[in-house]
Parts: structure tokens; C-alpha cells; sequence
């Protein structure tokens, strides 16, 4: 650095002017030394880096407020940070902007711009979208963990009422907590099976039988069947209505509307039958009970509730809104086009099918999907010309589309399961650091655990092992060697 050109830092503690633009800044990051100039550094005199420009007038105890370890003879600052983090954090510097480099995991990222003292709003929009994304699934971990960790905590405080309370509703929502909790999962999934068959079978003319005016109703073995049926959903609805925690939320839930649907037109139809007919004429009854139900079909939908698929299904299609309005648009659009061409090109026919661009719509749906019933076709040369376009214009309009769609779904799909993992893996790493903080108060040999100083007086009662807390930095593994009993920062983030 003598030969460089550029003026060196002083000495810590003197009172040497290096306050110019051309102080020259080795940093070693990680292992990796990079020279910096002061000029750079003092476009953002609020980071980390500028204030190493003036760090040394304050003595080795700023210095060592701001970095590691500092070496007075090579006049290098040392950090035990992330390298590869700071090669884009150091960006900022130069352009203005950071870019987060593919493979680093952005809320380590996130720690180390904020170490560096670098604003996020200097981070590109494209990897804050990617950091709000990881940090919606640590909260969803978050969560996942803290519903397992209350459903295996049992708080002595609470009244007899609320632990009643609390295991009614684990035992209807949880299938995997217990043996019997599974059993009546799967008694509920047949028997919304066994309603849906029997709805259908219930349409069967053969196994109707006649009323007393004459009228097919179905067989009274099928209603029996579905009034049983009816009584366990309703019964199953009332005691998870009664054991939720958030009724209002409850009631308010997408699929618990569902079941509200599936079980409220039995009733309607049951009150309808017996008090309707004191109140207006038999047909209007008979009438109001045949659309209530068909209401019953809304039961299928309970199937969800014990689907993953269904569910993921479902997830899958509301993150699609933006692809199923482009598959609805390029249709729309060649149906409007394609019944109006249609239309004209038939009109020169006597016995033409096409009577108006309206009723061309029918054909140009039924074309575009591929579905071609038959009922409307052309007969001119030029409209089954344009009946082929229509046709290929169709296949390729529904297939763009589709694939984003079904990335959709397996990219949902696959984060579940990462999700459900990792909230398994973060309860594994809670046991195994409460197992080894035990060991390490029952006296356990664990190394330098035995070697640790005596507890601070008046906290005895915390332990030195109890420090050894989870966190996504630094994490106690009783496996590793005895030289080396933790991960440094640094290991961690990589």
C-alpha cells in the first residue's frame, strides 16, 4: 500500500486527518480481501463500511464496535460475515442498487444488509418479492409449529370446560393426533360418500315407489339412510361450532359454509313438508322441495375437507385468476369471431342451421372446446373451412394457458410439502436442544459443557444450557467434534 499512491488509515487512537475522499479500505470478509476507497464509501455515510473511514480516531473500541478483529500492521479490518452476501451488498456502492445472487437464502440475506447497515430499499424488486415470499413461509412455519406445539401443551390453569373444549376439537380436526380421531375421519369420508350415492340412486325409477297420489317418491330405505347420514353431519357441525376456538372464524370459513349447505336444505325440506302445506297450496311445496334438493350436491364438497389434493387444487386455482381470465378472454374473443364468420358463410345455404350470430355462439363453444355435438354443423365449403380454423384456433387457445396453470399447482403442491417438513424438522430441533439443555443440567458429559463458568449470581435458576436456544443462526449439535461444539455465523448461513 506505501507504493499505491493513495493515503493510508492512522494509527488507532491518533488524531491523523484521514478524513480525504482517497483513504484506501482493505476489508476481509470470510477470507476474501477486498480494498475499498473513501471516496466510494462516503456516497452512504450511514453504512457499516463508511464509518470505518473515521473508526480509528476512537480507539480500538470503535474499531471493535464496527468489525471482528482489525490488524494495526496490515491495516485490515476483518469480518466474519457471509462473502459471497457481501459481493452483493458491496453493489451498492457502485450502482445504487443490490441484487441478490441465485442460491443465497434470502433472510440470511436480509441479515446481512442489515449488519451491513444497507437500507432494503436499496434491494431490487424483483428480490424483495423473493424475501416477502420466504418470509410468508417462516410465518406459515411459524404457525404450523405453534398449532402442533398447542395441541401438546396442556396449560394447568385451564378449567375442566376448556380442556374438554380444546381435546373435542383436536379430535375432529386433527385425524393425526390419535387412533380414534383417524377412525372417525375416515367414518365421515364414507359417509359423505354413501349421501352422494344415495342422492344419485334416489333419481333411479326403479327404485322409486308411489305415494298415495300417485307421484314417484324415493324408496324409504334410501331416505332412512340419508336422514342417518344428515344426523351425523349435523351433530359433527354443532361440536366443532361449540370446541372452535374463534366461532365467528369458524362460522365464517369457506368450508364450513359448505357443510352449512350440504345439511341445511334436509331440514328446509323436512319443515316445508310437514308446516308448508298450512301456508300455501301442495304444488308450490312440492316445487320448493324438489330445488332445495338439489342443494344436496353441495355434500360433494365436503370431500375437501378430507383431501389434500382438493385443497391443493383449489389453492392452485385461486393463484391462477390471471391465466384462467386469459384462457376466458382468447375464447370469448374466438367465439364472438368465429359465430359471426360462421353466420355469414351460411347464409347463402336454404337450409341453414345458423339462424343468428347469437345462436352461432352455441357452435363456436362447442367447436373451440372440441366438443362438437353435432346439433349445429355448416354446409357450405367455406364454413366448414372456417369451422377447422375455429377448431385449431380453439386447441392452441386452451393449451397456452394450461401449463402455467399446472406449474401453479405443482409449485403449491411442493411447497406444502416443504412447509409440512420443515415444521416437522423445527420441532425435531426444539426436542433435541431441550433434550441436550437437560443432559446439560443432570451433569451429561458434553465437552466443554463441563467446563463452562459458574452461573451469574441471582440467575441460578436459568442454567448456562438453557442459552443454548434455537435459532436460524446458530444452532447446538451435540454430534459434532470436541474441538468445535457449535456452527460459527458464518456456517450457518452457508
Amino acid at each position: 500500500m506505501d507504493g499505491s499512491g493513495e493515503r493510508s488509515l492512522p494509527e488507532p487512537g491518533s488524531q491523523g486527518s484521514a478524513t480525504g475522499d482517497d483513504v484506501e479500505i482493505v476489508v476481509n470478509v470470510g477470507g476474501v480481501r477486498q480494498v475499498l476507497y473513501g471516496d466510494l464509501l462516503s456516497r452512504y455515510p450511514e453504512t457499516r463500511l463508511a464509518e470505518l473511514i473515521h473508526c480509528l480516531a476512537g480507539g480500538y473500541d470503535t474499531i471493535f464496535s464496527l468489525c471482528d478483529d482489525y490488524d494495526p500492521g496490515k491495516r485490515e479490518f476483518y469480518f466474519d460475515r457471509d462473502p459471497d452476501a457481501f459481493k452483493c451488498v458491496v453493489e451498492v456502492y457502485y450502482f445504487g442498487e443490490v441484487h441478490m445472487k441465485k442460491g443465497i437464502c434470502p433472510i440470511c440475506f436480509k441479515n446481512e444488509m442489515d449488519f451491513w447497515k444497507v437500507d432494503l430499499k436499496f434491494l431490487d424488486d424483483c428480490c424483495k418479492s423473493h424475501l416477502s415470499e420466504k418470509h410468508e413461509e417462516l410465518e406459515e412455519i411459524a404457525r404450523r409449529v405453534q398449532l402442533i406445539l398447542d395441541d401438546l401443551g396442556v396449560d394447568a390453569a385451564e378449567g375442566r370446560w376448556r380442556r374438554c373444549q380444546k381435546c373435542v376439537w383436536k379430535f375432529l380436526e386433527k385425524p393425526e393426533s390419535s387412533c380414534p380421531a383417524r377412525v372417525v375421519a375416515v367414518l365421515s369420508f364414507l359417509l359423505i360418500l354413501v349421501s352422494s350415492v344415495v342422492m344419485c340412486m334416489g333419481t333411479i325409477p326403479e327404485l322409486q315407489v308411489l305415494d298415495a297420489e300417485g307421484n314417484r317418491v324415493e324408496h324409504p330405505t334410501l331416505e332412512n339412510v340419508e336422514t342417518a347420514c344428515i344426523g351425523w353431519f349435523t351433530l359433527e357441525y354443532l361440536l366443532r361450532l361449540f370446541s372452535s376456538p374463534n366461532k365467528l372464524h369458524f362460522a365464517l370459513s369457506f368450508m364450513n359454509i359448505v357443510d352449512v349447505l350440504a345439511i341445511l336444505p334436509f331440514y328446509v325440506s323436512l319443515t316445508l313438508t310437514h308446516l308448508g302445506a298450512r301456508m300455501m297450496e301442495l304444488t308450490n311445496v312440492q316445487q320448493a322441495v324438489q330445488a332445495l334438493r338439489i342443494m344436496r350436491i353441495a355434500r360433494i364438497f365436503k370431500l375437501a375437507r378430507h383431501s389434500s389434493g382438493l385443497q391443493t387444487l383449489t389453492y392452485a386455482l385461486k393463484r391462477s385468476f390471471k391465466e384462467l381470465g386469459l384462457l376466458l378472454m382468447y375464447l370469448a374473443v374466438g367465439i364472438f369471431v368465429f359465430s359471426a364468420l360462421g353466420y355469414t358463410m351460411e347464409q347463402s345455404h336454404p337450409e341453414t342451421l345458423f339462424k343468428s350470430i347469437p345462436q352461432s355462439f352455441w357452435w363456436a363453444i362447442i367447436t373451440m372446446t372440441t366438443v362438437g355435438y353435432g346439433d349445429i354443423y355448416p354446409k357450405t365449403t367455406l364454413g366448414k373451412l372456417n369451422a377447422a380454423i375455429s377448431f385449431l384456433c380453439g386447441v392452441i387457445a386452451i393449451a397456452l394457458p394450461i401449463h402455467p396453470i399446472i406449474n401453479n399447482f405443482v409449485r403449491y403442491y411442493n411447497k406444502q410439502r416443504v412447509l409440512e417438513t420443515a415444521a416437522k424438522h423445527e420441532l425435531e430441533l426444539m426436542e433435541l436442544n431441550s433434550s441436550s439443555a437437560g443432559e446439560g443440567k443432570a451433569g451429561g458429559s458434553h465437552g466443554d459443557l463441563d467446563n463452562l463458568p459458574p452461573e451469574p449470581p441471582g440467575q441460578e435458576g436459568s442454567g448456562w444450557s438453557s442459552r443454548l436456544k434455537l435459532s436460524h443462526s446458530d444452532t447446538f449439535i451435540p454430534l459434532l467434534t470436541e474441538e468445535k461444539h457449535h456452527r460459527t455465523r458464518l456456517q450457518s448461513c452457508k
